[in-house]
């Protein structure tokens, strides 16, 4: 095994010349409750050089249900207890806290294409009777984000280079197993190869993406679980699309 140095070292120069896109990925239903009949695994793509910006607009809606609107951060998106009005949520009226939610989604309309894409994969459940859900819709957001690099790598001959950041307390701790040998010993579908790193997990109140990619993950469930599309109407012509082809999209 090299030593922390070399290892730092390949990562380095792996990334030298190369443009990072970060992929912020979120869940939304539940695989083990047998009242859900759907999973949803959802991400964000952003180059890297844009999350800070987007946390500026995020943080101008967090600001309505701050106390003190200079101090944003002690404002989570978490898109069931907005729409629910749970925990701190429940001080404000539902219009508001639904206005919230589609003002966050706004922002994605209005960096797309350009700046921000959509992957997901919607899976219903009764389709995987005996299958591993939560392993297919990790390869499926997982794989087509990674061929979105290599497309974009055969169109410039530029390296592009992808890490994807999870929320670390996602209930669905299968995405954690699967995560540690994702870069390296592949998928079902074969090896992936334009990775910086294996995925990384964080905190979703440190980081207002992971929080984003709550919102569109929920958007997406609630759409195809109770047939409510309010929210899925701002995203839908959002998901990684090429030559009028939607790639960022798996639904089965």
């Amino acid at each position: 095994m090299g030593s922390p140095r070399c290892v730092l070292i390949h990562f380095h120069h792996s990334l030298i010349g190369a443009k990072v896109h970060l992929l912020y990925v979120d869940d939304s239903g539940s695989v083990s409750d047998a009242k859900q009949g759907h999973f949803v695994l959802a991400g964000l793509s952003i180059f890297e050089r844009l999350p800070h910006w987007i946390e500026l607009e995020l943080n101008e809606i967090a600001a309505r249900f701050a106390v003190d609107p200079s101090f944003t951060h002690e404002v989570e998106f978490h898109a069931s207890p907005m729409y629910g009005g749970q925990k701190r949520w429940r001080a404000y009226p539902k219009a508001d806290r639904i206005q919230a939610i589609k003002d966050a989604l706004g922002i994605i309309r209005k960096h797309y294409p350009r700046d921000v894409r959509i992957f997901a994969a919607v899976l219903k459940k009764q389709n995987f009777a005996g299958q591993d859900v939560i392993e297919e819709a990790f390869t499926q957001v997982c794989s087509r984000f990674d061929h979105y690099l290599m497309r974009m790598y055969r169109n410039t001959q530029k390296p592009e280079r992808g890490l994807i950041l999870f929320d670390k307390s996602s209930t669905e701790a299968r995405i954690q197993t699967l995560a540690r040998d994702f870069k390296y010993s592949g998928h079902q579908y074969g090896k992936t190869r334009n990775y910086a790193e294996v995925p990384v997990f964080l905190d979703s109140k440190a980081s207002r993406l992971i929080q984003l990619a709550d919102l569109v993950a929920y958007a997406i469930y609630r759409n195809v679980e109770f047939q409510d599309s309010q929210f899925f109407e701002i995203i839908e012509g959002c998901f990684n699309a090429e030559g009028g082809v939607v790639h960022g999209l798996y639904q089965r």
